[in-house]
């Protein structure tokens, strides 16, 4: 468990500090030995280039998006931009189930290309900025796979490079916009980080003091104003204003703002739902969580059942709450089916989808049905879980009574 948390700690003062689009706006193309060196971020038609490339990245339009990182190839052949490129579009299909192991081996492939070639940079001269930003975010990235793959002697080899090169590249910082959304992400995990996890201030205090009101402020300001990491801001404010600073509205503005844009992002499609659910808003969200189902139904690239854990769930709660019991029960019983395919059977969804089955059950007078369902909770919570303490509950109170 210890190992885990410092993974954590590497894994948010290292990936989670350098977006891909902040990674580009330093990006150059070196030549031939003898070649004038030129910022690609003044490229203007580069620029516009290069943003399209990530929109259908994160559009999931991926084929598209793998084209054009293929022509930046021939454009600059020795520069880290297109492995790492390429690398991040493989992971952004792991993104929607992080549980997903087929693309780490073509990621980590792409990582270790962006490291080399970030490195022949750094040869060339000590003080590249873009050498020190690309080494961040790809030994960042590698650490934060290894995290989710509990390999947590690499994940902290991964993230301690990370850091290392976070802490280098400081000096980069004074770029616009742009280059406020690493300071902001630091500013605020690292705060959140000590407050969340108190065994780890101590790892924490090793770093500069951060501040998270500066933090969001800092990311907000990406948010609206940045061109290259705009995206990527939004992405974090999503969860510490949805779910951390409780401010709804502005996180609601921003998750349908992403689902408008990219709505074929299953992780932005599937946010947007919870968001909607959470406030109240339930024809929207009815809506969305079908939408995620008809996806997953149509084989959508990124749709997948970890959405559809999320989507079932929502529709079983929302028809429950209209009494609506039999839609409930169909939107329940395929949470409890989306679970167990991932093999996601201590997830709350799964848990509390097979406690709705088995209330509903006792309304409806099957008592059979309820126990059968409870005994199946005892099997696959936690005992401390508020599931499995409700099933041993119900089952004393049935033994009492046979």
């Amino acid at each position: 468990m210890r190992n885990a948390k410092l993974t954590f700690v590497f894994a948010v003062l290292g990936c989670t500090l350098f977006s891909p689009a902040e990674i580009q706006a330093q990006a150059r193309d070196y030549g031939e030995e003898g070649d004038s060196i030129r910022l690609l971020m003044m490229d203007a038609g580069l620029q516009m280039d290069i943003a399209q490339a990530i929109n259908d990245m994160y559009n999931f339009n991926m084929e598209a998006a793998r084209k054009k990182f293929v022509w930046l190839r021939s454009y600059a052949p020795n520069h880290p931009l297109y492995p790492f490129l390429m690398g991040l579009s493989y992971w952004w299909l792991i993104v929607p189930n992080t549980q997903n192991k087929a693309y780490d081996k073509i990621f980590l492939q792409y990582m270790n290309l962006t490291i080399d070639r970030a490195e022949e940079l750094e040869e060339i001269d000590p003080n590249h900025p873009e050498a020190n930003f690309f080494l961040a975010a790809a030994w960042g990235f590698k650490g934060r796979l290894y995290s989710e793959r509990r390999n947590y002697a690499m994940a902290t080899i991964a993230g301690k490079n990370a850091v290392n090169y976070l802490d280098e590249g400081r000096k980069y910082k004074d770029y616009g916009p742009e280059f406020l959304f690493g300071d902001g992400l630091y500013n605020y995990y690292s705060v959140y980080v000590s407050e969340t996890i108190p065994a780890l201030k101590p790892v924490i205090n090793m770093f500069p003091e951060g501040d998270k009101q500066t933090g969001v402020d800092q990311l907000l300001e990406v948010s609206r104003f940045a061109f290259y990491t705009r995206t990527e801001a939004q992405y974090f404010l999503l969860s510490i204003l949805g779910f951390e600073q409780k401010r709804p509205r502005e996180a609601m503005q921003i998750a349908g703002y992403l689902h408008e844009t990219y709505p074929n992002n299953p992780y932005f499609h599937r946010f947007y739902a919870v968001l909607l659910h959470r406030h109240g808003r339930y024809d929207q969200a009815k809506k969305v969580c079908m939408e995620i189902l008809d996806r997953i139904d149509s084989s959508y690239l990124g749709y997948e059942a970890t959405s559809g854990r999320y989507a079932s769930y929502l529709l079983g709660t929302m028809f429950e709450t209209g009494k609506e019991y039999e839609q409930a029960k169909i939107y329940y019983k395929r949470a409890v089916g989306f679970g167990e395919e991932i093999e996601a059977t201590e997830s709350g969804y799964y848990l509390y989808s097979l406690l709705n089955l088995a209330r509903i059950a006792e309304k409806e007078g099957d008592e059979q049905e309820a126990t059968r369902i409870y005994r199946k909770i005892k099997r696959y919570a936690k005992r401390k879980h508020p599931a499995h303490e409700r099933a041993r509950k119900q089952l004393r109170e049935r033994r009492r009574r046979n």
